[in-house]
């Protein structure tokens, strides 16, 4: 079945085997996490729970977010994503899960938002080639031509300037190298997307 816990990325350090070997790991900040609803077949078509990740300020929450979060014994979020293929009767609403939720070993999917880049140009976001740089060409980092017979439109799929970045990424099998239960902290080998302090989901692997 499939675990999940919500987090925070908090940087990139590297940890020693017992032969001496380095690993690059990412350190995440896995929990606590609020269950704040349980979702099944007969109320809402599937199964899933949600999960609620650090305390917003209850004056910046709108009502339903504050009575949404009462019946779970809670205050507000500010990151609420739901994990399904879990065993409903494993949670209850209002329980807390921490980074213990997963162990050592275990292959796991982590999904973030990847840095923005803001607006950028054809060369810097899609790898285009640039015109001639001499004086005489007026033609140095321009997207090119439009390429189609109907001049009323730009066809679909046409490689543009525009925004850079900010997009949801999931790496897959990641393995946790260790669980620090007293820090509240995983180790995930390798890196993961996103500035550190973003927020991001771990959970269970779907293709090992």
């Amino acid at each position: 079945m499939t675990k999940g816990i919500l987090g925070k990325k908090l940087g990139m350090t590297q940890v020693f085997t017992a032969d001496g070997t380095v690993i690059p790991v990412t350190v995440i900040e896995a929990g606590p996490c609020v269950v704040l609803q349980k979702k099944d077949v007969e109320n809402d078509g599937y199964e899933a729970i949600q999960l609620g990740f650090a305390d917003k300020k209850t004056s910046r929450a709108i009502k339903p977010e504050l009575g949404h979060a009462s019946k779970a014994g809670t205050v507000p979020k500010r990151y609420i994503k739901e994990f399904r293929g879990v065993q409903l009767t494993e949670y209850e609403v209002g329980q807390v899960l921490k980074a213990d939720v997963f162990s050592e070993g275990e292959f796991v999917d982590v999904t973030g938002t990847s840095k923005g880049k803001g607006f950028q140009g054809v060369i810097k976001r899609w790898g285009q080639s640039t015109g001639p740089m001499a004086h005489g060409s007026r033609y140095h980092r321009r997207p090119g031509s439009m390429g189609s017979i109907q001049a009323n439109r730009v066809m679909k799929g046409k490689r543009l300037p525009g925004h850079m970045g900010h997009e949801t990424i999931t790496l897959q099998n990641l393995q946790v190298v260790r669980v620090d239960t007293e820090r509240n902290v995983l180790l995930i080998k390798g890196s993961i997307p996103g500035p550190k302090h973003s927020f991001v989901s771990v959970k269970t692997t779907v293709k090992q």
